[in-house]
């Protein structure tokens, strides 16, 4: 597999997070770890199946229990983190840090054996940012000291998203079957804390149903694996740039959806992140 392919294979999770918000909207009133559990058990699932039509069910018992831990850390630690920093601070403040992700991606490649971050890598990446910032935010921050708990955390959870995908890169021996696994007990691990902290709720009707399951095939499912692929194989630091495209197209898809209203920011954002993207395949291209 090229870098080029693989690339590409991994920018079909920043498509399929596009999608994050829409059904995470239409799956209501299911509280964040249920769904969670829910959905990594519907992704994990998902990965078994494929695991066993393609008969690599095998090569399960041969990954070291150490990479199934960083794993199942990485997947379960952002989300768990991401949720409580939701709880103890503003939405928009604590979802903008939490996004600083892509940015740590591209800085801390230039960690990686064989890999070298030029100058453009930086400044798409800080661009994108900037584009992310104005859809996450909505042209405005409102940061307050009461909050510093839950910026923290929203910060260390960026720092386990980033470490996750930068650390899959020196496991790219390891098989993305293994990917399977790591959901499979991160749903087992949501499990006990949505009955500790939350109120079981189902999803209603059908669209709520259907909503759940998509997140679970998506989402939260087939993302984890194609990303797999991209960050093992692929152009990590045009890969990392490119995911400021995700809150973009999230956006976009609520607003084809009705859901919400574009606007001035919507634009603008879209020029950023394009124009950041560019910046930084053309650093990859040198």
């Amino acid at each position: 597999m090229t870098p080029l392919r693989a690339t590409a294979i991994g920018f079909v999770a920043v498509l399929l997070w596009a999608l994050l918000a829409l059904l995470t909207v239409g799956s209501a009133p299911v509280p964040p770890l249920q769904l969670n559990a829910i959905c990594f058990g519907i992704g994990g699932a998902l990965g078994l199946v494929w695991s066993a039509a393609t008969g690599g069910l095998h090569r399960l018992r041969t990954v070291p229990l150490r990479v199934y831990l960083f794993g199942t850390l990485g997947l379960f630690g952002y989300h768990a983190l991401y949720f409580s920093a939701l709880r103890l601070a503003p939405a928009a403040e604590a979802g903008l840090i939490a996004y600083l992700w892509p940015l740590l991606i591209v800085v801390f490649s230039g960690l990686l054996p064989g890999e070298r971050l030029r100058a453009g890598h930086i400044v798409g990446a800080v661009t994108g940012f900037l584009g992310a910032a104005l859809i996450i935010s909505g042209g405005s921050t409102g940061f307050q000291a009461a909050y510093l708990p839950g910026y923290g955390l929203a910060l260390v959870c960026a720092l386990f998203w980033s470490g996750y995908s930068i650390g899959s890169r020196r496991f790219g021996a390891i098989p993305t079957d293994s990917v399977a696994v790591f959901c499979i007990a991160s749903a087992v691990l949501s499990v006990p804390l949505h009955l500790a902290f939350e109120v079981t709720q189902w999803p209603v009707g059908a669209t709520g149903w259907a909503s759940a399951v998509a997140l679970g095939l998506g989402p939260v499912g087939l993302a984890f694996y194609v990303w797999d692929i991209g960050v093992k194989r692929g152009d990590i630091q045009m890969l990392g740039t490119a995911s400021y495209a995700a809150p973009l197209l999230s956006t976009l898809v609520l607003v084809i959806a009705g859901v919400t209203q574009a606007s001035w920011s919507l634009a603008a954002a879209a020029v950023l992140v394009t124009g950041g993207a560019v910046i930084a395949a053309r650093a990859s291209f040198r």
